[in-house]
């Protein structure tokens, strides 16, 4: 299958730190991949990149097989890109702003209008249409600034944290647009503080911290990956979950929130290995539950180790 964004060893340094460190990934056309990492996993600075925002100090870029470094403007005409921040005229109305982008982006005066009336009827901004920008509630801004991304269509859609303020309304409109673009066949790269999100629409889920990818795959198979199966234990309280957490340090991907503590196991029968280890440290457990695990417990088993690494 014929990748429509393609990463091959992508680094960028600033000074002494690393941000990507030989980072590869592939998108192909009707895919939606998921970017998963914690704050200053390097998320962003891959997104620049790619959309010719910053030059990176190695590695390959391709877009529909174009070098963003040799044809940026290329590039930058196949790709609809929503950022983190607003990028919207909050003097004039959602219309009006449709409207300018539009033609901005090489549309005719009336088709940039009729498609303007598309998109305020697709978010459901139609009642706002006139009402200028800066009156609108933060959710109402967020959709609009969705729309205009793809007031044109675009091969390659790249949404950073889209959905960061939406009410569950609108967060939902915006799953089904994601939807919808993937079943045109447009590349979808979406990077998302919610795991829920990338478990309900990603099609592969790429973890990246400390500029490093740590997992790629679909959501079944990361859980696979961590554990088959995760067990949940509740022990007296908060202290003895982190006693026991603490008990099992040898294991990858054990966590403790409040009176529980979680241990991805691969097998059923290891479950007695984890229970003998607690019981012979003198803790009382209170509860268990054995099941798959979350893409949380995905995510919080592969980024703790790097956090300890920074803290050593």
């Amino acid at each position: 299958m014929t990748e429509a964004i393609l990463l091959a060893d992508l680094t960028k340094r600033f000074g002494e730190q690393t941000a990507l460190d030989r980072v590869s990934l592939g998108i192909p056309a009707g895919t939606v991949v998921g970017l998963l990492g914690p704050n200053g996993a390097g998320k962003t600075t891959l997104i620049n990149c790619l959309t010719t925002l910053m030059r990176p100090d190695g590695g390959t870029i391709r877009v529909l097989g174009h070098d963003p470094e040799a044809d940026p403007s290329l590039v930058r005409a196949n790709i609809a890109v929503t950022g983190q921040f607003a990028a919207l005229d909050e003097q004039i109305s959602p219309r009006e702003n449709l409207v300018f982008f539009g033609r901005l982006l090489g549309l005719g005066k009336g088709a940039a209008q009729q498609r303007a009336g598309e998109m305020l009827e697709q978010f459901e901004l139609g009642e706002a249409a006139y009402t200028p920008v800066g009156y609108l509630s933060g959710g109402m801004r967020r959709r609009l600034d969705l729309a205009v991304s793809l007031v044109v269509p675009r091969p390659v859609l790249v949404l950073d944290e889209p959905t960061t303020g939406l009410d569950p309304r609108s967060r939902k409109l915006l799953w089904d647009m994601v939807r919808a673009e993937a079943a045109r066949g447009v590349a979808v790269l979406l990077t998302t503080q919610y795991l829920e999100e990338a478990d309900q629409l990603a099609d592969r889920i790429v973890v990246i911290d400390k500029g490093r990818v740590l997992a790629d795959g679909t959501s079944d198979e990361l859980k696979l990956d961590v554990g088959g199966l995760m067990c949940r234990l509740t022990l007296v309280g908060a202290a003895d979950a982190e006693a026991a957490r603490l008990a099992l340090g040898g294991l990858p991907g054990v966590t403790a929130e409040g009176d529980q503590v979680a241990v991805p196991v691969a097998r059923p029968e290891d479950v007695g290995t984890v229970l003998g280890r607690l019981e012979g440290e003198g803790l009382r457990i209170t509860g268990i539950e054995v099941t798959k695990p979350t893409l949380d417990e995905v995510f919080f088993a592969l980024t703790e180790p790097m956090s300890k690494e920074t803290t050593r």
